[in-house]
């Protein structure tokens, strides 16, 4: 049994701290707090100057994890994000220097600036939380995770992510312009009250590093799930795969996404057990990224995103969802 007043008090403190920066979203804030609850890479694809980089650190900060940014450029080379083993003469030996992927919050900015040669030397960290430096596998400590960033306009001199690489991002986010006039208020006003520009420097952790992996076993281990949920969210997935706009819709990985941020959000909510609205709120970000829409139909605006709403409309909603009592 999940200690569920115990997740959501500390998920509450946590998505309030962040928020006290990142003002105005806290949606964003909450399903960024999902990924990491379940040690997943997420990718915000948004325009500059949104607050993605202060969010990516504050949430480092208030979660007493390392950070560490690489700025992506066409010159970025891999060896620039792993590290290499440099030849000691005084010791006689080659000896490892660490590039800044050793880290528990990694920043990749504009990932899509980088050539597919260096944005593939973050595959194998995003996914088996290891790196190999000349035939030597060394393992990341815990947690691990990849915030990365990408410009949805200026596309010349860029390389689009595969969808390979797409796919090991448990989710897509955008942070989006502030929502009203208020939002673009409180932000100037936030900024008098800091007195400057990186705030960060202020933020007090809200938990240590060994709480955060206590918590997110507690969602892996605590959080049931209902077998007719687990069917609602395969149908989900069929559902868009088959949608005759697809041109390859998405994978069993990203029916494990939806499945694991479900669980995440229930923990959030104070809950020991998935329902469907778990998993319609978090449905579109976790899949729309992993599909591949047709040529023609792309052209006339249709995305993945309303692929995953439509699919979502089709679906029966189970009836069934929480343990059965014993």
């Amino acid at each position: 049994m999940v200690e569920v007043e115990w997740g959501k008090e500390l998920c509450g403190r946590i998505v309030k701290e962040v928020s006290s920066v990142f003002i105005g979203n806290e949606e964003v804030v909450r399903k960024t707090l999902a990924a990491v609850l379940v040690n997943g890479n997420v990718l915000f694809e948004d325009h500059p100057g949104l607050g993605k980089t202060l969010l990516a650190k504050t949430f480092g900060k208030v979660l007493g994890l390392s950070y560490s940014r690489i700025q992506f450029t066409p010159d970025l080379l891999p060896a620039d994000i792993t590290g290499t083993k440099v030849w000691k003469p005084e010791r006689g030996i080659f000896e490892l220097v660490k590039g800044p992927i050793f880290t528990n919050v990694l920043l990749a900015d504009e990932i899509n600036r980088a050539p597919p040669k260096t944005q593939s030397a973050l595959l194998e960290a995003m996914e088996e939380r290891q790196v190999t430096i000349e035939g030597e596998t060394i393992r990341l400590e815990e947690p691990f995770f990849v915030i990365a960033t990408q410009n949805p306009i200026e596309y010349e001199g860029t390389y689009p992510l595969p969808e390979a690489q797409l796919d090991r991002f448990l989710l897509r986010l955008s942070t989006g312009y502030p929502k009203t006039l208020e939002d673009e208020v409180n932000i100037l006003r936030a900024r008098l009250e800091w007195g400057k520009d990186d705030p960060t420097e202020d933020i007090k952790p809200v938990v240590s590093k060994d709480t955060l992996i206590r918590m997110q076993r507690e969602v892996e281990h605590g959080v049931f799930i209902h077998e007719e949920v687990l069917k609602y969210i395969a149908a989900i997935v069929r559902e868009a795969r088959k949608d005759e706009r697809v041109e390859a819709g998405p994978s069993p990985r990203g029916a494990l996404a939806l499945l694991k941020l479900s669980k995440a959000l229930a923990f959030m909510d104070g809950r020991d057990f998935v329902i469907p609205d778990d998993v319609k709120e978090i449905a579109v970000e976790a899949l729309a990224h992993r599909m591949v829409i047709k040529a023609e139909y792309a052209f006339e605006g249709i995305s993945g995103e309303k692929i995953v709403e439509n699919a979502l409309k089709k679906v029966p909603v189970p009836k069934e969802f929480k343990r059965e009592e014993a």
